[in-house]
This record gives C-alpha cells, structure tokens and sequence, in this order.
C-alpha cells in the first residue's frame, strides 16, 4: 500500500504565499479606500449653559455607513479575484487552497482595516467633542470617515470574516463547475482512436 506524500516545504510556501499576498492587496485596499472614502460633516453648538449640540449638516451621517460599506465592497471584490486567481494554479488546486484562500481573506481584511483605519487618523485627526471650548458658539467639524458598520466585537468581525467567506464561496463555486474529478489538476490525455 502506498503511503501518502506528505507536503513539502515548497508546497507550504506556495500555499503561505496566498495569505501574503492577500495581505499585501489588502494594505493597497486600505490605501485607496482612505483616498475615496467620505467623511462626515458637522457642526457642534455650545449653549448658554455650556451643553454641547452635536448635529450633522445634511445627510452627511450617510457617510458612516457609506464609507464601511466601501470598504466591504472592495474587500469582497478583492476576495473574488484572489479566489479567481488562484483557481488559475492548477497544480495546486484542492482543499490546502482553500485554507490558504481563507487565511488569506482575513489577512486582507485585516490590512486593508488597519491601513485604512490608521490612514484616515492621519488626514483627519481625532475630533473629541467634548473638548469643544465654549469660546465660539458654533465649531464645524470634519470627522474621519468609519472602517466597521460599529464597534460591536461582533460587527468588527464580521467585516473581517466576510472576505474570507467570499473567497471560499467563489473557489468552491469553482470547484462545483469543474468537470474533472481531481479539478483538472493532472492533465488530460488525450484518447488515441484505433
């Protein structure tokens, strides 16, 4: 009986390389998503008895969701071509792939965040609204534009799990398509007519 080929350092490297290079995208992500991201208007209102009034100007509030919703959509989209990509590593194909592929997903996500988050800190600045002198009436604010939908662990980590799924769910559809047993890893020879 044949023992099983265990893998070889070659093979490990090239199936690390996956999350790697995902991780590198996901520090281009981060970048571009603070280039294009809106932030949030504002303006905060000192009264007569030095209470603070924190409203937005407009629909500027949008911007929150709109700017975690960038960052999501170019996450997936970046998930989706990594799983494309790849799937084009014939030689490779199979289940360690899809590991690499996942690890990937979150490194990615978790570059593209932190780049991004720290990006914006850097243009913006952090705006304390309770630092707000009560010398002038009116201050307008211009704050940083938001990485997650909230701070809730659970909505942290579901923008950090979503490429990850998105990645798998593309590979697998993948793998659903192909019409060879072994994903067209070996290659076909071709029938000889007699």
């Amino acid at each position: 009986m044949k023992t099983p080929r265990r893998p070889a350092r070659d093979d490990i490297r090239r199936w690390l390389a996956v999350p790697a290079g995902m991780a590198l995208a996901g520090v281009a992500a981060g970048a571009v998503w603070a280039w294009l991201a809106p932030a949030s208007h504002s303006a905060v209102i000192v009264t007569k008895a030095g209470k603070r009034i924190h409203e937005y100007l407009g629909n500027e509030a949008d911007h929150y969701f709109d700017s975690a919703v960038m960052m999501i959509g170019l996450l997936v989209g970046l998930a989706v071509v990594s799983a494309a990509l790849v799937w084009q590593w014939r030689q490779r194909r199979g289940p360690a792939m899809v590991i690499g592929l996942t690890a990937g997903g979150v490194a990615l996500a978790a570059a593209a965040t932190g780049v991004g988050a720290g990006l914006v800190r850097l243009r913006y600045g952090h705006t304390d609204i309770g630092a707000v002198v009560a010398d002038h009436k009116l201050h307008y604010i211009t704050e940083a534009p938001a990485v997650f939908l909230g701070h809730n662990p659970l909505q942290v980590l579901t923008v950090l799990l979503v490429p990850a799924a998105a990645g798998a769910l593309t590979y697998g559809m993948m793998a659903a398509a192909s019409a060879d047993d072994d994903l067209g890893v070996t290659p076909s020879v071709p029938e000889t007519v007699a």
